[in-house]
């Protein structure tokens, strides 16, 4: 389930959760807060950027201890062997 971070529309008629932003667990199918849990001021949910993650494997380490080797492109026709 994605999660979603809400912050107060106006700051001074809020508690310092919604103030300072919060994050809450939604399913995809549930509405948006229109309101904070806390201390009920309407609220905005707050677009922000997918947090992104890129696995880190030990794919040249088995290839090399396969006895496979990697080739880095140096320049167009020719390579460096890595190992």
């Amino acid at each position: 389930m994605p999660v979603y971070v809400y912050e107060a529309e106006k700051a001074e008629k809020s508690c310092p959760k919604c103030r300072g932003g919060f994050e809450i667990q939604q399913s995809l199918s549930d509405e948006k807060l229109k309101v904070c849990p806390q201390c009920s001021s309407p609220v905005i949910r707050v677009i922000q950027a997918p947090a992104l993650g890129r696995s880190q494997t030990d794919l040249h380490y088995r290839a090399k201890r396969a006895g496979f080797h990697t080739l880095k492109r140096v320049e167009k026709g020719e390579y460096e062997k890595i190992y």
